[in-house]
């Protein structure tokens, strides 16, 4: 839903004011505490003042230049603003690197102070993150009251229409309302949806959107229609100036690039490679796991020591539990967690699922898994190389040959090596929760891999406790 109105337009020029003052406030201050706070010692050879003023306001300028190239400025935006961090982190990470090669570049004598620098980028990111905190939370507060302007129909009347129109109309930020609902061909209308939006058949669009304009058209399963009738649809579109969408439904999971081959004068199309396929994306992601599993163990070494002694007196047998997994390509390795459980929990049952309010749980293990402490002893796995920080959650062998052939594309989440958490898991779908959607979901995930996108899992795992039992 692309079209903008004024309150998108306001809401972006608030973000350039708020941001420019942010970066300039940012680094008036980094410069305060490096020559003024009395906190570092100052020696003689740096500019005067008044050139950290001009600097200070080059810096935001530069820094703004960056943002609205990053699409920062974009209105209206969705989401959590943890979602955003990665992406403001990142911007204000080039602006400082770009600021500091031109001062490079000019060569000022004497040369701005490198400490000054190295606080401006913190000092200016923290300011930015904050500041765009309070505006995101404004944003979302003065949508509410804002009319619901842009007018979407929607081709279909099923569960999929239904779930749609509540995502739509659900997000005020997005200001949607369904103006109609027009079931595809042999599709029976969902009772959920309410009369007075269901019209009778795909014939009458063309007249509906000549009587009532609409901003966009989403049509939700393009299987149903011919090429003919899906060809007709996005002309009656275009003539009256209505976005057209579609859900996807050929390699519905998939949301890669389409990659093509010719064989001699014969055309190839399949599915582009994975962002994990690439070398230099998996070492990447190596050295992310090697600095993460090992910043991870330190801090997590006195509440593992405290778990440890919380386990021994509250239940007898190990503290350590070691299970069997499988992991990238299928192999099978160690996973290490602390015991939450009784140690014949699966005498009799054989290998199942943890149901809320298990009785083979513990009293102290009830609390370890409520707060996912029962995974910390994971970043040894992963710093052998067995898991990583994120990815889809490795699965028992008993539980993979039971679902490997009822689940389409369920060994493909083996492609790659599986994490400590991962989207599935922060969105709630862990243990005994719809095992397609989370199969859905972590196939998403491999598709979609960046460090940004581990980098908002990972922050948003701290309040991940959703299903955690």
């Amino acid at each position: 839903m692309r079209s903008r109105d004024s309150f998108d337009a306001k809401c972006s020029l608030l973000a350039v004011l708020s941001d420019a003052a942010a970066i300039f406030g940012g680094f008036l201050l980094a410069v305060w505490i490096r020559f003024d706070s009395g906190w570092i010692e100052v020696t003689r050879g740096h500019p005067p003042r008044g050139m950290y003023f001009y600097a200070a306001i080059v810096v935001t300028i530069l820094l703004l230049l960056i943002f609205r190239s990053l699409g920062l400025y974009e209105r209206p935006q969705y989401g959590h603003f943890i979602d955003k961090i990665p992406r403001l982190v990142r911007a204000c990470s080039l602006g400082m690197l770009l600021a500091m090669a031109l001062a490079f570049v000019i060569q000022i004598d004497p040369p701005f102070s490198r400490i000054a620098t190295a606080i401006a980028f913190v000092t200016v990111t923290f300011f930015v993150v904050l500041e765009r905190n309070v505006l995101f939370a404004c944003e979302r507060h003065w949508a509410k009251y804002q009319a619901a302007k842009r007018r979407v129909i929607l081709l279909g009347a099923g569960p999929l229409a239904v779930r749609l129109r509540a995502k739509l109309e659900g997000e005020p930020r997005r200001r949607c309302r369904i103006a109609a609902c027009i079931p595809l061909p042999g599709e029976t209308p969902d009772p959920a949806l309410p009369p007075d939006v269901l019209r009778a058949d795909l014939s009458g669009l063309h007249d509906l959107l000549e009587r009532e304009p609409a901003d966009a058209v989403v049509l939700t399963q393009p299987a149903k229609l011919t090429q003919e009738a899906l060809v007709e649809i996005m002309l009656h579109c275009e003539r009256n100036l209505a976005e057209f969408m579609m859900v996807p439904d050929l390699f519905r999971l998939l949301t890669t690039e389409v990659r093509v081959q010719n064989v001699d004068d014969i055309p190839l199309l399949g599915v582009g490679k994975w962002p994990l396929d690439y070398f230099i994306n998996r070492l990447v992601k190596r050295l992310e796991d090697i600095l993460g599993s090992i910043v991870g163990l330190l801090i997590s070494a006195p509440i593992i020591a405290v778990a440890a002694i919380a386990i021994r007196r509250d239940s007898p047998g190990p503290v350590f539990y070691k299970q069997v997994r499988c992991g990238e390509k299928g192999r099978a390795f160690n996973l290490y967690k602390l015991r939450t459980m009784r140690v014949d929990a699966e005498a009799d049952s054989g290998p199942v699922w943890t149901s809320p309010d298990d009785p083979r749980r513990t009293r102290i293990g009830a609390f370890l898994r409520a707060y996912n402490i029962d995974e910390l002893p994971q970043f040894w796995n992963v710093l052998k190389g067995e898991m990583s920080l994120v990815g889809p959650r490795p699965e028992r062998p008993h539980f993979v040959e039971q679902f490997k052939d009822d689940i389409s594309r369920y060994m493909w989440r083996h492609i790659h090596k599986p994490g400590m958490t991962g989207w599935a898991q922060i969105n709630g779908y862990r243990g005994q929760t719809d095992l397609k959607k989370r199969i859905e979901l972590d196939l998403w995930y491999l598709e979609n891999w960046s460090l940004a996108l581990d980098f908002k899992i990972l922050l948003r795992t701290l309040a991940a406790r959703k299903n955690a039992y």
